[in-house]
């Protein structure tokens, strides 16, 4: 396993950048994943670490995990009290409004492998989603019934932390993620697969402000795209309309 991109290091936390497909840690859902964040910086650091939030295995980006059981509680505090300003960068299908609040609860999914304690009838948890258009491009080919197709490029702030918040809240209001393969719309998967040779969720967790728990101090940790997803925004001429600290130099 290559090392990770470490953004940010003290003596408390480490923050490096996930890359798309790999796991935080082990899961039943993926019994046959052999590889894992939270093993991966351990060994490339030779400190235990404890994770302090979840990122979707699809999902690239920032990552944040603590040296002790306690800098990792004092950090999931301070985004259990949403304290946490979390910045995504995502490509979805169709023309978003230039921005707005999707503000849908989300029902805890159920997996009978992993959610043994999960009740089934458990309520719709509220869930907010505010976001806003970067850029869109109407492209000329036909992936549905019309001879063109639209997308947009969308930062997204999610202001709860449901599971797949984002991919199912830009589902919801009929803009699915392109490359979500369990929220997503295939035919635009397929089509951006083979036509911009990327097979990726292009969502990426770009951001990550908050102040640390220890010195109070204002953080910003930053997480550069990776190649396949600028390539992307290269393709659809995008480039101008990504701040240039989330592109690689």
């Amino acid at each position: 396993m290559e090392p990770l991109d470490i953004l940010y290091q003290d003596d408390h936390f480490i923050a490096v950048n996930k890359p798309a497909g790999l796991l935080v840690h082990r899961s039943k859902i993926d019994r046959h994943e052999t590889r894992f964040a939270m093993q991966t910086v351990r060994d490339q650091v030779g400190r235990h670490v404890f994770p302090v939030h979840r990122l979707d295995k699809p999902t690239s980006g920032v990552l944040v995990f603590g040296f002790s059981s306690e800098a990792a509680r004092r950090l999931a505090e301070v985004f259990a009290q949403r304290a946490v300003v979390k910045t995504y960068l995502a490509v979805v299908r169709g023309y978003v409004d230039a921005q707005g609040v999707i503000d849908y609860p989300l029902k805890e999914p159920f997996d009978k492998k992993t959610d043994a304690r999960v009740r089934r009838d458990k309520p719709a948890q509220p869930a907010l989603t505010a976001y806003r258009r970067l850029a869109q491009v109407e492209v000329p080919y036909a992936v549905g019934r019309y001879p063109t197709s639209r997308y947009s490029l969308v930062e997204a702030r999610p202001e709860t932390g449901r599971m797949h918040q984002i991919r199912r809240h830009f589902k919801h209001i009929f803009h699915p993620v392109i490359g979500d393969g369990k929220h997503g719309e295939g035919r635009h998967n397929r089509f951006f697969s083979t036509r911009y040779g990327c097979s990726r969720l292009l969502l990426a967790a770009t951001e990550v402000s908050l102040n640390h728990p220890y010195s109070e101090a204002a953080l910003t940790i930053v997480a550069p795209l990776d190649d396949a997803f600028i390539a992307v925004i290269d393709q659809l001429r995008w480039r101008d309309a990504v701040p240039a600290a989330w592109l690689k130099e």
